[in-house]
């Protein structure tokens, strides 16, 4: 009968020493997500996006419409011609009959008030400068976006592999607590099978929430990365083929680690005053592109003052006279004119559209004013965010995670050794698994505050100009927003 206990207590001892082994072997696992021939990086999923941006190729048009009508709008009227008969007698129509009735040709030049034809086309040419910086902008904006739903998508997948990782974990777990509780030895009860059986179902609770996340980050990643083409209508667009799928999105196993722009200003613990940020800010592409807007609102102030000075017409005509009932012949007649206006009542008018167009400048000022204001905001918060977050990450990697296995593990050794309670397990490796899918948050939510940080930094000068008139960050840009090496 000694004999037969003996034989129980090794097999229970045999199955909770294979537990620890699978326990201390998973921590310095990882765990792949899923096989695929190619699957999406952190670069490639940025570059799609700005490629395939439609707002982008809508931008390049608009610009080109505005550089057209510059060119139009520097162009004198087209001249207007007239033709008539005038002086014909109603007594009896006849073309002779009085020396007043000609067939009159005529035609008349308008000329614009001042310099309102260069002004107006110098008006909409710095209108059109504004446009590479807003899609600079716009692809800054982007490679953020898409770069935060890849990492929010990558920490999802990341996390579903941890707790699938450690569900066979709590499988073995609930298996030698059964074993312990069927074999009479040991402290374990049977509310100890159920704890574990609670876990394991609290464990597919949490994987369907975070299958839930998975599907809900893949479908906005998706609208990115879906591509049209643009032979017809929007209407009977078809989606292309590409190299990866838009359902069940398979990502690089690996974080990007994104170079940091301004690091040494980021990192530094005194706070700038607001004046230094500023001028990091003033070469942002939304803020030029503001100052374009601004310059062009000042010309229409130039374009309103040209009004106090008259428009001009030059007319000419000629008129055919017929012989007089005598058969002598009659001298055509040449005639040739100006006409003007004058600008005399300007109170309400003149005047008024001027204070119109100051006050139209001022405001454009104002945008500029705000966009620094949350320029600003934004820095400072994601400054603040990020060293906070580096201090928790310092305290995960030296006290909180090491404390955290040696719990984990000290409670297994008690427990083992018939001296430690099975709930304070099955709690330490709840709480190894939290603080695991802690640490990875962390470091997927440092490399998004790197991307607010880069899109703040994006300097308007570094821009170069491809063939379809795009303005694109230059190679060392895009490396330091997407996290790619050069």
């Amino acid at each position: 009968m000694n004999k037969l206990n003996e034989i129980r207590k090794f097999h229970i001892k045999f199955g909770v020493g294979i537990f620890a082994f699978t326990l201390l072997s998973a921590s310095a696992t990882e765990f792949p997500l899923m096989n695929a021939n190619t699957p999406l990086s952190f670069e490639k999923a940025i570059r799609a996006a700005q490629i395939n941006d439609p707002w982008l190729t809508g931008n390049v048009h608009k610009q080109r419409a505005i550089e057209s009508m510059s060119i139009a709008v520097n162009t004198l009227p087209d001249p207007k011609v007239s033709i008539g008969l005038a002086n014909l007698p109603t007594n009896g129509f006849d073309f002779g009959q009085e020396g007043m009735t000609q067939a009159k040709v005529g035609i008349t030049q308008m000329f614009p008030r001042g310099d309102t034809l260069d002004i107006k086309s110098q008006q909409l040419k710095t209108q059109s400068e504004a446009f590479p910086y807003q899609r600079k902008d716009r692809e800054s904006k982007v490679a953020v976006t898409v770069g935060s739903l890849w990492l929010d998508t990558y920490r999802v997948q990341q996390s579903i592999a941890l707790i699938e990782s450690n569900r066979s974990l709590f499988e073995q777990l609930a298996d030698v607590a059964e074993a312990s509780y069927s074999s009479a030895l040991g402290k374990t009860r049977q509310q100890d099978i159920v704890r574990a059986q609670l876990e394991l179902t609290r464990l597919e609770d949490r994987l369907d929430q975070l299958e839930q996340q998975k599907n809900s980050y893949e479908g906005m990643l998706a609208q990115w990365l879906t591509t049209f083409s643009n032979e017809n209508s929007a209407e009977y667009a078809a989606p292309l083929a590409s190299d990866f799928i838009l359902h069940n999105i398979v990502l690089n196993q690996v974080l990007p680690q994104i170079e940091l722009l301004n690091s040494d200003l980021v990192y530094k613990e005194n706070w700038h005053k607001t004046e230094e940020l500023v001028s990091h800010f003033s070469n942002h592409p939304s803020v030029v592109a503001i100052e374009k807007k601004v310059k062009a609102s000042k010309a229409g102030i130039k374009l309103a003052k040209q009004k106090y000075k008259p428009e001009w017409a030059v007319n000419a005509s000629y008129g055919y006279r017929g012989d007089d009932p005598m058969g002598a012949s009659r001298a055509d007649l040449f005639s040739v004119g100006v006409t003007f206006d004058l600008p005399l009542f300007t109170e309400n008018r003149q005047d008024k559209e001027v204070q119109s167009a100051i006050s139209e400048t001022e405001a454009v000022k104002t945008e500029k004013l705000l966009l620094l204001r949350q320029l600003l905001g934004t820095y400072s918060s994601a400054k603040g965010r990020l060293l906070r977050l580096i201090d928790r990450q310092n305290l995960y990697k030296t006290k909180l995670l090491p404390q955290i296995y040696d719990q984990a593990e000290a409670s297994l050794t008690a427990y083992t050794n018939d001296d430690g309670d099975f709930s304070e397990v099955v709690r330490s490796r709840i709480a190894v698994l939290n603080a695991e899918i802690d640490e990875l948050t962390l470091n997927v939510e440092e490399q998004k505050i790197r991307l607010e940080l880069n899109y703040l930094f994006i300097d308007s000068r570094d821009t170069v100009t491809t063939r379809n008139d795009m303005n694109l960050p230059n190679s060392h840009q895009y490396a330091a927003i997407s996290g790619e090496k050069q």
